[in-house]
């Protein structure tokens, strides 16, 4: 395509756009809002129901439909509906009979009609439309079938009742305007759910290897701490939270703790500088003093503003115990329900004594479990047997009793099974 004939084309577009808000009687600064509402949606679901009811209100809509996630069930769908009818706004599943769907595999990223599919006739004489749309009052369907460059597939669904004029071209121009903007958006959302649900595995699995964290920000508050810390800190043994910081119970140690926040954030930005640096910490119980290091967190040079996470502080406590899966245990080494409880106290440091009483079985009993691990395990000594049970992959696999933080779960838009009379076109 020539330079010109482009040019030409970028002019013809936006003069069909100008024509469409001035068709539409909106104005630059409520179709701006509408954008920006898409925007904000990607950044939090419980949101998205904001756009689309401003949709359904500027094209006069019985329903405005996002469907999240084409399901593998023919008849259910995971979508955010604007309309009058039972969980409007909200995340839900909703009945979406794909199977006899006319509009699925229409050409992605391009706004369709009912008219571009087959005429009026055939419409109305359609299974789709006589069991789903004229069930709920729609006979109009505008919508698009939205892509995104990871993979994701939405459907977009704009519809009114047949009492109701049909798509004008202002209104299908306006549609295509705010395609882009939504196709970013999801965009944003996918990328951005993506990254946190990472990140919580990730933090998962630390709290599953005992490792205590604590973030801090740039001033040295507490931003957020991970459910092995919390436990740390509700002991208070050693250390503690004043004011929302992060202190140690003894001032020379406090000091110590106090430098090396410091020196991490002094580090923080510096190419080549992100050292760790450690200390231990004691404590009033007496028990074996904590191993504490804190690391800056790097971040963008445009990633400014007060309150963002500067340093992390991991904090192991040595004689704490195990939160090693036994499931995963029992599968790893073919031990038996009662061979993985004796492993899993040893492997907390109890000798074949106290861990029998533990268990209320007899010595004689928990020594022979213990050879027949031995023997499953291929090792010879009680030394060995705790070796590789802590350095295998059992801490990975998800604990009896999973670690729940309230600071740390994930909020996620609740999900309700909608009743059968909704369906979306």
């Amino acid at each position: 395509m020539c330079l010109a004939q482009a040019r030409r084309q970028a002019v013809e577009k936006l003069t069909l756009s100008v024509q469409a808000l001035a068709a539409m009687g909106l104005d630059l600064a409520e179709y701006d809002r509408v954008i920006g509402e898409f925007y904000d949606g990607a950044l939090d679901p419980k949101h998205m129901a904001h756009p689309l009811r401003h949709v359904r209100e500027l094209f006069q809509a019985n329903y405005v439909t996002l469907i999240l996630r084409v399901p593998e069930q023919p008849d259910m769908g995971l979508m955010i509906a604007a309309g009058d009818f039972k969980d409007e706004g909200e995340v839900s599943y909703q009945v979406y009979p794909q199977t006899m769907n006319p509009f699925i595999n229409q050409p992605m990223d391009r706004v369709f009609t009912v008219d571009d599919v087959m005429s009026e006739s055939e419409w109305e004489h359609s299974a789709y439309f006589k069991q789903v749309c004229s069930q709920q009052g729609v006979f109009h369907v505008m919508g698009a079938n939205i892509s995104t460059p990871e993979g994701g597939n939405f459907r977009f669904r704009i519809t009114r009742p047949k009492s109701a004029p049909k798509f004008s071209a202002a209104e299908c121009a306006l549609c295509e305007m705010f395609l882009p903007h939504l196709r970013r958006a999801l965009h944003m959302h996918n990328l951005l759910d993506r990254s946190e649900s990472l990140g919580e595995l990730y933090a998962q699995a630390i709290s599953r290897l005992s490792v205590a964290t604590i973030v801090l920000d740039e001033s040295g508050s507490v931003l957020k701490v991970n459910p092995v810390a919390k436990e740390i800190l509700d002991l208070s043994d050693g250390l503690k939270l004043v004011g929302g910081r992060l202190e140690a119970t003894y001032p020379s140690d406090n000091r110590e703790l106090q430098r090396l926040v410091r020196n991490a954030f002094a580090r923080e930005g510096e190419e080549g500088r992100a050292v760790a640096e450690a200390m231990s910490v004691a404590r009033p119980s007496g028990q074996v003093s904590f191993g504490l290091v804190v690391e800056a967190i790097p971040s963008l040079d445009w990633a400014e503003g007060k309150g963002k996470p500067a340093a992390v502080v991991y904090i192991r406590d040595a004689v704490g115990k195990s939160i090693a899966s036994e499931v995963v245990t029992k599968q790893l080494f073919n031990l038996t329900r009662a061979e993985t409880a004796l492993a899993m106290e040893l492997a907390n440091g109890l000798s074949l004594e106290e861990a029998a009483e533990v268990l209320n079985v007899r010595r004689n009993t928990a020594r022979a479990h213990l050879r027949s691990i031995f023997s499953k395990t291929g090792v010879r000594r009680q030394t060995e047997l705790v070796r590789i049970l802590l350095n295998s992959v059992v801490a990975l696999g998800k604990p009896k009793l999973a670690l729940l933080a309230a600071a740390d779960k994930v909020e996620a838009p609740e999900l309700h099974l909608a009743h059968s009379e909704r369906r979306s076109a």
